[in-house]
């Protein structure tokens, strides 16, 4: 069963499929794939989704190992430029590894002949392009681009003045970007973030084309603020993709939330656990997988054109794409209000 039904990405041209896929385990992430096993996941989502592909990778995917791996990968499969789009996001540069293991997230990569370090501003990003597209190969290019994670970028000054700094050299990385598209270089420029009040910032200074939250409007947290948010980018054209529903596994039964440790006996973690237990007593009621009512919610406010997935698993992928195509009784999502697992206003179910 393939994912057949597209969305325009606001005003960009481009038609994506429902579902769009992530690649950080094409770079090694936590455990280092065999090459053959790249190949199969790869293969996978041409069997699971409607040509063109979407995919989502960067830089700092495995220090640019996962851009490797796709543009080699793709070549192999036979699949040529116009079957598949690529996402590149960017502010990380390879550089060559002189340590044991790689600077950037010690831990976090597994394998890896290289290093990477962060680099914005205007030079930088272009920079990071270039190189991006050397990594890809001679055949694929990237089409949409952003900027990686400037809300980690930004909280990360240590005083105002700092943050002003940070703040003008990813707003200078923008023009770079924006520089390519109207180059024709790529076709269009957006911005991903964990913390979606840094793309409300960033919006206004940056005409973005599309924007992708993660950890930020999922079926356990969609505060008011940021629903108008939506609204307002739904308004204005800007196409907006969802990722990271399930809150880095929590969701689905995993011990950490947004990839952190949670004490379970914190008023947060007490909280968090207390919600858990009741949604998934209700799941259970009805029938339903909790990851399947994740993805549904995920999917469920017009303004949302693609959610991104990430799983290093081929079946999850099969089995990801058969929900979308069912449907969840509106007598559970009444069921879920009624319990205040989710906010009773909510009107996009």
């Amino acid at each position: 069963m393939k994912l057949s039904e597209k969305k325009a990405l606001g005003n960009t041209g481009l038609q994506v499929p429902r579902v769009i896929y992530g690649t950080s385990y094409l770079g090694n992430l936590y455990r280092e794939l065999p090459y053959a096993e790249k190949l199969e996941l790869m293969d996978r989502w041409f069997q699971c989704t409607e040509k063109p592909v979407v995919i989502d990778s960067a830089g700092k995917y495995g220090a640019g190992l996962a851009l490797e791996v796709i543009g080699r990968g793709l070549e192999e499969l036979g699949i040529g430029p116009d079957e598949v789009v690529i996402s590149n996001k960017l502010g990380w540069f390879r550089v060559p590894l002189t340590a044991e293991e790689p600077t950037f997230e010690p831990g976090a990569w597994a394998g890896l002949q290289n290093d990477c370090i962060q680099t914005f501003g205007y030079r930088g990003i272009l920079d990071c392009f270039e190189q991006g597209e050397e990594l890809l190969g001679p055949v694929f290019h990237a089409d949409v681009v952003s900027v990686h994670d400037p809300d980690e970028y930004l909280q990360g000054a240590r005083d105002p003045h700092e943050r002003r700094h940070r703040l003008e050299e990813v707003l200078a990385s923008y023009r770079a970007l924006f520089e390519l598209k109207k180059k024709g270089r790529v076709k269009a420029v957006g911005i991903g973030s964990k913390d979606w009040t840094i793309i409300r910032e960033l919006y206004e200074h940056v005409p973005f084309d599309w924007v992708m939250f993660a950890n930020s409007f999922t079926i356990f947290k969609h505060p008011l603020e940021i629903l108008a948010f939506m609204d307002q980018l739904d308004g204005d054209g800007v196409g907006i993709i969802n990722s990271a529903v399930f809150h880095g596994g929590f969701l689905t039964g995993g011990d950490k939330f947004d990839y952190q440790e949670v004490d379970p006996g914190s008023d947060f973690g007490m909280k968090l656990y207390a919600w858990r237990r009741s949604f998934e007593t209700l799941c259970t009621e009805f029938g339903i997988l909790p990851a399947d009512a994740a993805l549904h919610f995920a999917l469920s406010h017009q303004a949302i054109v693609s959610i991104a997935l990430n799983t290093s698993k081929p079946d999850k992928m099969n089995r990801n794409v058969e929900i979308l195509h069912q449907e969840i009784p509106g007598s559970f999502w009444t069921a879920l209000k009624e319990k205040g697992l989710i906010d009773p206003a909510y009107t996009y179910l």
